[in-house]
């Protein structure tokens, strides 16, 4: 069997660096590891416009800013296929089967469903599309024979659905599709970045994001307004490293030749949050250091970006080129659907 990834982002908005250490830095990685046969990078227009419908024109133009996002990461439309998601219509066709074959019960339990429903104020006013966001998710990875999902933490419920829709399907059609396998940052930190203001939850709409494209000025003016522990108010007070945002973020970008350049009086972060622990280190201090940790994270990704946007043309032609190849491969399973359900009429 061929080792395939399936992966992507919602085009409501510039990536963060939540995107990027949750998923998009072990996207590269695992493009560049060769241990895949293919991948392909999605970018998810379709299920966007379940909760943007009025606003098509800023799913439009976010498209190209997350293609923009995705090619200063170091994705490679030489190793990675990069398409969007509504020039396949055979999601759509596959979305429809498989909501036959589950409950709208079991969709309002999805725990990453009801959060989302929470935070967007639906209440009773729940879109039928985003309510079947999960069946949606479900085609999306299944066209391409997917064999592995790179997720963030939140996603793990959505992938169990997509694997319970798997089976019924194979159970009752005979199996035809492939059920897979999902894969979590190593990093404990990454699964989960919070905002800036400390809340759980990196989001656009918050406005508690640090962006890939971000100038350094921003940067930093975010990084040194950043939630701490509320209790350490004097240099020399103890200080909290547990479900503190500063050290999460070190947690997830610092590396030992960050302490060497930047901070060489400490020689790793274990003594860095030991000295914070124990008093006598201020948030100012931690603050700068991660600042400089982080601008030498995104510059990198920022001058790429800045490249790419001189390019505009070329961008779009590897999104179109990449939705003709994604098109293809999602045809061929449609086919092989067809042919189970026994809804194949005038094949040969």
């Amino acid at each position: 069997m061929e080792k395939i990834i399936l992966t992507g982002d919602r085009p409501t908005g510039r990536l963060h660096v939540g995107h990027y250490v949750g998923s998009l830095r072990g996207r590269v990685a695992l493009q560049n590891s060769g241990d895949y046969d293919k991948v392909y990078i999605m970018i998810a227009d379709a299920q966007a416009l379940t909760d943007n419908a009025e606003h098509p024109e800023k799913v439009r133009q976010n498209i190209i800013q997350v293609a923009l996002d995705y090619l200063a990461c170091g994705l490679d439309p030489e190793k990675s296929t990069i398409f969007i998601q509504s020039t396949i219509p055979e999601l759509a066709e596959l979305t429809f089967y498989y909501m036959n074959l589950v409950t709208v019960s079991r969709l309002q339990r999805n725990p990453t469903v009801k959060a989302e429903i929470k935070m967007r104020d639906f209440e009773t006013s729940i879109p039928a599309g985003f309510l079947a966001y999960p069946v949606s998710q479900t085609a999306d990875i299944t066209a391409f024979h997917a064999t592995t999902v790179p997720v963030g933490e939140d996603q793990l419920p959505m992938l169990e659905q997509c694997k319970e829709i798997v089976h019924k399907f194979n159970t009752v059609y005979g199996e035809t599709l492939t059920e897979p396998e999902i894969i979590l940052p190593d990093n404990a930190a990454c699964l989960r970045l919070p905002g800036i203001d400390g809340k759980a939850k990196m989001s656009k709409s918050l406005g508690n994001c640090i962006y890939l494209s971000d100038e350094p000025e921003e940067i930093k003016k975010k990084i040194m307004s950043m939630f701490t522990d509320p209790n350490h108010l004097r240099v020399q007070d103890p200080g909290k490293v547990e479900g503190n945002p500063v050290f999460i973020y070190l947690d997830a970008f610092c590396r030992p030749e960050h302490f060497q350049e930047f901070l060489p009086e400490y020689s790793c972060l274990d003594e860095l949050k030991a000295h914070y622990q124990r008093g006598g280190l201020g948030d100012v201090k931690v603050k700068k250091f991660l600042n400089n940790v982080v601008q030498a994270e995104l510059a990198p990704i920022r001058e790429r970006r800045k490249a790419w946007e001189q390019r505009i043309p070329e961008v779009y032609e590897i999104l179109k080129k990449g939705s003709e190849e994604a098109r293809k491969a999602a045809a061929k399973t449609m086919q092989d659907v067809r042919h189970a359900m026994q809804i194949d009429y005038f094949a040969n």
